[in-house]
């Protein structure tokens, strides 16, 4: 190969490489999507047949990209004029200081509430550092109580006939699934809520039938065209992102993420869940 030849090729894979780079950094990682599916339920009251059900997750405050992009991600999300929202986990990266809090506080001051109801359940992040900081979960919870957020740890509450279950994180300090799991009722129209997408397949499901929302993955985040994701933080490879139809008639449903531990997405944009409630 000539030497002109070459320079010139390796000048446009270098080019091709530092624009995929700016994308994967300034672009992508603000490039929401706003993804519509029905969500059957069984027993569904016909009152609510056609009501909207919003899900937010892993929005991760922190020092790591600007959360005003979480906030303009809620007014786009308030136009939607959703009954029900549900958060599932990770308001926050690992706490550092109480710049922290006071920007989660602003953020949480303009999320998006449900005409009906509003749910969260805690991800592993607001279990602070090495998930074992009770108090940084606590002041969360606190924060998003303050907020007009329902915060569910291990337990269920029914709301306009819609029953919601909200597990406290898998690596948290507080997961006891069976404390409420027990307690399922089959006849009742029910969601549940779970961070960790890996609790699906434990041996604590006591007969439950329905829909699972998780997070937790981000969907990988980076995902090469037509392969799976190379890093995702569960043990299930499967469990990366979308619908995923589970045994005993459950399921899945794992949301992208709004927000990232890191500014960088590539084929993995960020995402808002929006689910039209349908009888089965």
């Amino acid at each position: 190969m000539k030497r002109r030849k070459f320079l010139k090729g390796f000048a446009g894979l270098t080019g091709l490489g530092f624009v995929s780079g700016l994308y994967a950094w300034q672009v992508e990682p603000f490039w929401l999507e706003f993804v519509a599916l029905d969500m059957p339920i069984k027993n569904l009251p016909k009152e609510l047949i056609g009501k909207t059900l919003i899900q937010i997750s892993d929005i991760h405050v922190g020092k790591r990209f600007d959360h005003k992009f979480i906030i303009e991600s809620f007014e786009k999300a308030k136009t939607y004029d959703p009954d029900f929202v549900v958060y599932t986990g990770d308001y926050v990266s690992t706490y550092k200081d109480e710049v922290q809090y006071r920007e989660l506080e602003e953020t949480l001051s303009n999320c998006v509430k449900g005409k009906i109801a509003t749910v969260g359940i805690l991800g592993n992040h607001d279990y602070g550092k090495n998930w074992g900081q009770a108090e940084v979960a606590d002041k969360i919870g606190l924060l998003l109580e303050k907020n007009g957020i329902t915060l569910l740890r291990n337990e269920q509450k029914e709301f306009a006939g819609l029953n919601i279950i909200g597990l406290d994180d898998y690596w948290g300090l507080n997961f006891n699934p069976q404390q409420i799991l027990t307690e399922y009722n089959n006849a009742k129209p029910s969601v549940l809520l779970c961070h960790n997408p890996d609790v699906c397949d434990l041996d604590v499901w006591n007969g439950y039938e329905g829909w699972i929302l998780a997070g937790h993955t981000h969907g990988g985040q980076c995902k090469p065209p037509f392969l799976p994701p190379p890093l995702l933080p569960v043990k299930n490879s499967k469990y990366s992102s979308g619908k995923i139809e589970l045994s005993n008639n459950r399921t899945l449903y794992i949301n992208r993420a709004l927000g990232h531990l890191w500014q960088i997405r590539f084929n993995v944009r960020p995402e808002i869940t929006v689910f039209k409630l349908s009888a089965t």
